[in-house]
């Protein structure tokens, strides 16, 4: 069995001054999970989300859902 490493990336749009997210989208195909983490906090823990659950978190993002504090 081989164990594939996470490849954490941030997106284009995150010039924000660290408030981020990073995520590991190439763990969909081998895993089934979509791995989220703070950018500030690279060794903390992270959420394993599904592909469905990551997909409407980004709508509801392209959706203005989550509006800016």
């Amino acid at each position: 069995m081989t164990t594939e490493t996470p490849r954490w990336f941030t997106s284009s749009y995150s010039n924000n001054g660290g408030a981020c997210v990073e995520v590991a989208a190439n763990l969909v195909a081998s895993h089934g999970i979509v791995p989220v983490r703070d950018s500030k906090n690279p060794h903390g823990p992270a959420l394993a989300l599904t592909p469905g659950t990551w997909g409407t978190f980004v709508a509801g993002l392209r959706q203005g859902a989550f509006p800016a504090a």
